[in-house]
């Protein structure tokens, strides 16, 4: 059946563009932009148009020496929500079997229901921080099943695969003839620890990733995906009916910012580290509030004990000017994502706020 147009969306990104905005904005997940006084602009090199064909050249070579993919297994994107709808768009075609983790971030089980595909779940459960149980992912891999899709820092919870789960996600789904799809647009968030990256841990895992959520450069747009070069060369093929061709302008910046990608990562690192010391003092003097603690990362999934979610959501919106994101749109409404990526100050008057909206609503 083909799907009703009114359902051709992503009900999160409309929120997020549209309902997300708060004098107080604990709502994004990403860190906080960089300003161009901060960019290392060389205004000179900056070209309106480009060579054209399939990916540019320096581009490509500064992704490959970022990720150690060879050249011809780098596909370039418009960040990682596109470079996940074209992994998904050539891997899947209508009524496929597609396993997706749960909870999800939205657009990904959104792009899998708009492809027609056949959507099955892999619970993480709350009560295990998150972790995927391999009895039950082998048991929800079919001879069936065409794709697996994951996110590694996990969305909305922070929580970490390790690489010998990956590994084991990865022979199992290959021995069902399926392939593994990995979202590592939070990954690199771990910093100075060995990231259990997925593309060297089996031939059919493939990922994505780009520029936005640990450097903050999220207007630039730089998305990849690592891929077996066949399924690659797939990609771009796809891709022709897609974007096509790339804004020149941003390819040449994206080139910049990975020629200077320390400065924009010591950046990161001291903003979460000191952020994340205000998120863990806030979360030890609450009771009312259940919280995995993930490894790194900009986001917590904190869960109410008590009361209509809605209402405290509500509460602490219309009357303390502060937004985080309701977890109805990641399947659990008792929960809600919470960013500690954007400015300290910021951060310390919303987490304060918060504070207060949860005192008042435990006096109702």
């Amino acid at each position: 059946m083909t799907e009703a147009p009114e359902n051709k969306r992503s009900r999160y990104m409309e929120w997020a563009k549209l309902c997300s905005g708060a004098r107080f904005n604990l709502a994004t997940s990403g860190l906080t932009s960089v300003v161009t006084a901060e960019f290392p602009l060389r205004l000179e090199e900056v070209e309106v148009n480009g060579p054209g064909g399939y990916g540019y050249a320096p581009l490509l070579e500064r992704i490959a020496r970022h990720t150690g993919a060879p050249l011809e297994c780098i596909v370039t994107a418009a960040g990682t929500s596109m470079a996940n709808h074209l992994a998904m768009a050539t891997l899947l075609a209508p009524g496929d079997e597609v396993l997706i983790e749960q909870p999800a971030y939205g657009p990904l089980l959104d792009v899998a229901h708009y492809l027609g595909a056949q959507v099955r779940r892999i619970e993480r459960k709350f009560e295990h921080d998150f972790t995927i149980s391999l009895g039950e992912m082998e048991a929800a891999i079919t001879p069936a099943t065409r794709l697996v899709v994951l996110s590694n820092l996990h969305n909305p919870t922070g929580a970490l695969i390790p690489a010998e789960t990956l590994r084991a996600i990865g022979g199992m789904a290959q021995r069902a003839g399926a392939w593994v799809l990995v979202d590592e647009v939070y990954l690199e968030m771990l910093f100075d620890r060995a990231p259990p990256f997925s593309f060297s841990l089996g031939e059919n895992l493939s990922v994505t990733s780009s520029l936005t959520k640990t450097y903050g450069l999220s207007s630039l747009r730089c998305g990849w995906i690592l891929a077996d070069s066949k399924l690659a060369r797939r990609i771009w093929l796809l891709n022709d009916l897609f974007a096509a061709t790339p804004a020149h302008p941003a390819e040449k910046l994206s080139v910049m910012a990975f020629d200077h990608l320390d400065r924009f990562r010591d950046r990161a690192r001291g903003l979460i580290e000191t952020n994340r010391t205000l998120l863990n003092g806030f979360l030890d003097s609450r009771s009312d509030l259940e919280c995995f603690r993930p490894p790194a990362g900009t986001v917590v999934f904190p869960r109410l004990t008590n009361g209509d979610p809605d209402g405290f959501l509500q509460l602490l919106r219309e009357k303390y000017e502060t937004s985080v994101v309701p977890g109805r749109f990641f399947e659990l409404p008792r929960h809600f994502r919470l960013g500690i990526g954007g400015d300290t100050t910021n951060l310390r008057a919303g987490l304060e706020r918060l504070d207060a909206a949860l005192d008042e609503f435990a006096r109702k």
